[in-house]
């Protein structure tokens, strides 16, 4: 018998999202925690995770959008605005004024998104490896190399596409990269890729506004770097830097699991949420 149950919502764009549920383990029901999973993988990557910290919280994983059942085959309609509305359209669709936003890669993004622009729906935010805020330069770099990933997704598959990648991430963003691949819809993706035409931020200072108490856990590779943990541990006056952080050590997403359950649960009881 599973742990959690299944749902689908309706983006304001009318995209069909989907999203995992577990409920409390006991009858205590603390603020919701939504995890967003990174780029690449679907929910499955935090199940684990997941399991270690609703005991006395509801825990909702998405797909976010273009990834697993989240399919969208329109470019157009990957932006960083309609990923931070996505999450607003899951909290009214759970009928929850607010919540704990966090997740990893892509998700650290999409939540600090929505932090800024939705701040009064944001009670706080977890965030695990951090994506970078590039400058003008890296970010031309950024989509030429998307752009080669894509033409190799067209020629190669989905598969060869990201071979071609992992090696320059964490050991543990391959595991869960290469166990979403047979749930992914190729199209979906290659489309989700054009989100390389936004940007979400221009310069870290953006996120100077956001007042919530968050939990920032350092990344270990050029896509994810750490010097961006402290950054942002500096700017914001509630941000909480994990002592442990992604390391080559941490290569399954029981791995993940077992690492930062301890560190987000003691973030969690340190607040009254």
């Amino acid at each position: 018998m599973l742990d959690h149950q299944y749902f689908n919502f309706l983006a304001k764009d009318g995209c069909k999202l989907n999203a995992a549920i577990f409920k409390p383990k006991n009858n205590i029901s603390k603020s919701t925690v939504i995890l967003l999973h990174g780029g690449g993988p679907d929910h499955q990557s935090l199940l684990p995770l997941a399991k270690r910290l609703c005991y006395n919280r509801t825990l909702v994983l998405p797909d976010v959008r273009g990834y697993g059942k989240s399919v969208c085959y329109d470019p157009t309609n990957y932006t960083w605005a309609n990923y931070a509305s996505d999450v607003i359209d899951l909290l009214n669709y759970l009928q929850i004024p607010d919540a704990i936003i966090g997740g990893a890669g892509i998700g650290t993004t999409i939540s600090l998104k929505a932090a800024v622009t939705y701040p009064e729906r944001v009670r706080g935010l977890v965030l695990i490896s951090v994506e970078d805020i590039e400058d003008d330069e890296h970010k031309a770099g950024e989509v030429v190399f998307f752009e080669k990933y894509m033409d190799q997704i067209r020629e190669n598959g989905l598969a060869a596409a990201w071979e071609s990648i992992l090696n320059n991430l964490s050991p543990v963003i391959g595991a869960m990269v290469r166990d979403g691949i047979p749930r992914s819809d190729t199209k979906s993706i290659l489309a989700a890729a054009s989100i390389v035409y936004d940007r979400a931020f221009y310069h870290i200072n953006e996120l100077r506004e956001i007042s919530v108490p968050l939990l920032i856990v350092p990344g270990n590779d050029q896509r994810h770097p750490s010097e961006l943990a402290i950054q942002l541990t500096q700017l914001l006056k509630q941000a909480v830097l994990s002592d442990i952080g992604l390391s080559d050590e941490i290569r399954s997403i029981e791995d993940f699991a077992n690492a930062f359950a301890p560190v987000i649960n003691n973030f969690l009881k340190s607040r009254s949420w």
